[in-house]
């Protein structure tokens, strides 16, 4: 699908305000109350609107089977789930989001509840929004579109700026905790983090609400290292189990060996003492022959001397 890039980017624009509203309405159900999700300030999830732009730029050229098409989307808005929140982690110190509680998960950062979703609304945008958006745009004068275009690019660099400001206060904040916590407590570490937070402008007050599991990734950290040393430790006893047992098989094959050597060094020692007994007896049964014949032989000589 040729589309000019500012299609592409108003694309992004338009998909990322409408993650923006569906993240919206599924804390405003879950809570109960508005919360304006999204690390950024205006109302947009930018993640929504790469996702977006990365079917429609790839992923358009498999429409023809739904399908594929499908695979593909789940595959690549999970590898951009994925690389978003490990990027952000190590960027920015902080876990955004942990899916780790839920089912068919990969390291609390995608699961199979949201990756599915993502792929029904790939769909829904291959086939029924983006045809329709385009074809309104299609009917603005392109003079107008990269005005628009143009306008909306400041407002989100501008956002961008100041939000990342924002996220790396939570950064320096935490490092700072940290410094002057002595006991690996994190989650004391992060009550702390949001404590001061919470004291500072409204926009520190809107991350927090907009991301309320938000932690420092210390936690993570400690949780990985108990989850190694009781790897280790299982390792440990793995490899003790199967020595033990390399162990037992080794004795017991040892004392079939011996028994069985002793059970053929006894049938050896039968079939010579038996074999010496036929020799023996043998030689015995010749000689007395040989004595037999020899004294009878005597005697006819004997006889023969006195005729």
């Amino acid at each position: 699908m040729e589309i000019s890039l500012t299609y592409y980017f108003l694309l992004f624009i338009i998909y990322s305000c409408m993650g923006w509203l569906l993240e919206v309405a599924c804390k405003l159900r879950d809570t109960g109350k508005f919360t304006n999700r999204g690390f950024l300030i205006g109302p947009y999830c930018p993640i929504y609107g790469f996702g977006a732009t990365i079917i429609t730029l790839y992923l358009y050229k498999y429409s023809y089977d739904p399908l594929i098409l499908f695979i593909m989307i789940i595959f690549a808005c999970g590898v951009l789930e994925y690389g978003t929140s490990y990027i952000m982690e190590k960027l920015f110190k902080a876990r955004w989001w942990d899916y780790s509680n839920r089912k068919f998960n990969l390291d609390g950062r995608i699961c199979l509840g949201t990756i599915i979703p993502f792929g029904i609304f790939g769909l829904i945008l291959t086939y029924i929004t983006n045809p329709k958006i385009i074809e309104f745009l299609n009917t603005v004068k392109p003079e107008v579109l990269n005005i628009t275009a143009i306008i909306l690019a400041i407002i989100f660099g501008i956002d961008y700026i100041i939000s990342t400001t924002i996220i790396f206060g939570f950064r320096k904040t935490t490092l700072f905790v940290e410094k002057q916590e002595k006991e690996d407590d994190t989650e004391q570490i992060t009550k702390k983090v949001r404590e001061i937070l919470s004291q500072k402008s409204w926009m520190y007050k809107r991350l927090l609400e907009a991301f309320p599991k938000l932690e420092t990734i210390k936690i993570k950290i400690k949780e990985i290292t108990d989850e190694v040393k009781e790897n280790a430790k299982e390792l440990k006893d793995n490899i003790n189990e199967k020595a033990e047992n390399i162990k037992n098989t080794i004795n017991d094959k040892k004392e079939e060996v011996k028994h069985t050597i002793s059970e053929k060094t006894e049938m050896v020692k039968g079939t010579l003492n038996e074999t010496k007994n036929t020799v023996i007896n043998k030689i015995s049964y010749q000689k007395r022959r040989i004595t037999i014949s020899f004294t009878k032989n005597k005697r006819q000589w004997k006889k023969k001397l006195q005729k």
